[in-house]
């Protein structure tokens, strides 16, 4: 029996939490850079009773994007995509950043709404970081939004003199998957699919808790001592949220982005995070 296509990207905590979430009965294929962190999470999903199939990939590339596309058919139609991969403000300088996290994703949903079977849903991941910088003009978003995959790294406001460091790269780069996200989610709607995304605040995983014990991590500790949540998220709270968008119960949502971060950008706006008080710090600090 044929079983329904589910392309995840990113062998991480966050990925695998969506995945175990909702893709049981399904074949999955689990692209990631790192050979040992995509074969070691596959492992551990088939393990547990999952069909996970690894598959090395680079999120930067449009050709092993669709190296992974072409992958998954050989299984079936791809009716599903979970999108976890990326860098952070930490791993990587700007280049990489924009290179990955803001034209790798821009490439990754435009090739598979060519090709989502009908009935079909996909998730991406940005981040809270998006919400918490100056607003872009209309024009700006749109241009975010509409410009072809291969000129989007042209645009002026991505340039190298427009770009402070590699947190404002990184805060440019998902407010990108955001708008494109938008943009996508009408060409997937033509072949009858949805497109969502979530964007998490602090979530627990290794790479967070590195962060917790580096140079920032004070500050990421008073961020969410200080929001509403008072503590940090975890993978599989952002596995319920992408059960219900990739679910039927979720039929009417899409082209959204559910900001899940305990509150913390509520915080920064209108509470004991804003910039200036004595518990904030500015954004361009961080």
């Amino acid at each position: 029996m044929a079983k329904d296509v589910m392309l995840v990207t990113g062998a991480g905590q966050i990925s695998m939490a969506l995945a175990r979430r909702v893709g049981f009965g399904k074949k999955i294929v689990l692209g990631d850079k790192d050979p040992k962190n995509c074969e070691t999470i596959a492992k551990i999903m088939n393990d547990a009773g999952y069909d996970v199939e690894p598959f090395i990939m680079d999120l930067s590339s449009r050709e092993s994007i669709l190296a992974m596309i072409k992958k998954g058919q050989e299984f079936g139609e791809i009716k599903y995509l979970i999108n976890g991969a990326g860098v952070s403000p930490s791993q990587a300088p700007i280049e990489a950043i924009l290179k990955v996290d803001l034209y790798g994703t821009a490439v990754l949903l435009e090739e598979v709404g060519k090709v989502i079977a009908k009935g079909g849903a996909g998730v991406t991941i940005s981040s809270q970081s998006g919400w918490r910088m100056p607003q872009l003009t209309p024009e700006q978003d749109r241009q975010l939004a509409m410009t072809p995959t291969e000129e989007l790294l042209k645009l002026e406001i991505l340039q190298p003199d427009n770009i402070r460091d590699t947190l404002h790269a990184y805060q440019l780069a998902k407010r990108c998957n955001e708008k494109r996200v938008m943009y996508e989610c009408i060409r997937w709607g033509e072949r009858g699919a949805r497109l969502n995304d979530i964007a998490p605040g602090i979530i627990v995983t290794p790479l967070a808790v590195d962060e917790f014990n580096g140079p920032r991590g004070d500050f990421y500790k008073n961020m969410f001592a200080k929001c509403p949540a008072g503590r940090p998220g975890t993978a599989d709270e952002m596995a319920n949220i992408a059960e219900l968008l990739m679910s039927d119960a979720g039929a009417f949502i899409t082209g959204s982005t559910f900001l899940a971060d305990g509150g913390a950008t509520a915080s920064y706006y209108y509470g004991p995070l804003q910039p200036g008080l004595e518990t904030g710090m500015p954004e361009n600090k961080k």
